[in-house]
């Protein structure tokens, strides 16, 4: 019995010893230095796919169906007070809906290098500041209400 305290009291001073022995060595050892904030460079971030209606002849013709990537710094991002999402979709939208020059059954004459400038230059003139560093194009595709029928 006598055996079983004496091993039972040399393991809490052994815990005890360690315990102590750690908190002393943390302490002389210099503090991590402070956690930096998040990596900044360039994000690509994926829009929501829009579809815009192509009205010709008084009715819907179809649909233009289009997902747009936008670059940005990282940190310019973070420091808006809105996302920059939904104001891409939205210039897009427009620019592709109020585009008298857009030939929607012949898409490949499409200028898109323009359409992807006018979203880029217009975002970041409402969002007053240079956030949006490119626009691409993943998709851009005409549907025709035959087409969905299907």
């Amino acid at each position: 019995m006598i055996r079983l305290l004496i091993a039972g009291a040399w393991a809490c001073l052994v815990t005890a010893g360690a315990s102590m022995a750690m908190s002393y060595w943390k302490q002389d050892r210099a503090a991590p230095p402070p956690a930096e904030e998040a990596l900044g460079g360039l994000v690509y971030e994926k829009t929501k796919v829009i579809n815009v209606p192509m009205i010709a002849d008084g009715s819907v013709q179809g649909y233009i169906v289009a997902q747009l990537v936008f670059t940005a710094e990282a940190r310019a991002l973070r420091q808006l007070p809105v996302p920059a999402e939904p104001f891409v979709v939205d210039e897009a939208f427009r620019a592709i809906y109020g585009d008298q020059k857009l030939d929607f059954k012949n898409l490949a004459r499409y200028d898109l290098a323009q359409f992807t400038q006018t979203v880029r230059e217009h975002v970041n003139d409402r969002l007053q500041s240079d956030v949006l560093r490119d626009v691409l194009v993943q998709d851009f595709n005409y549907v025709s209400k035959d087409q969905i029928r299907r």
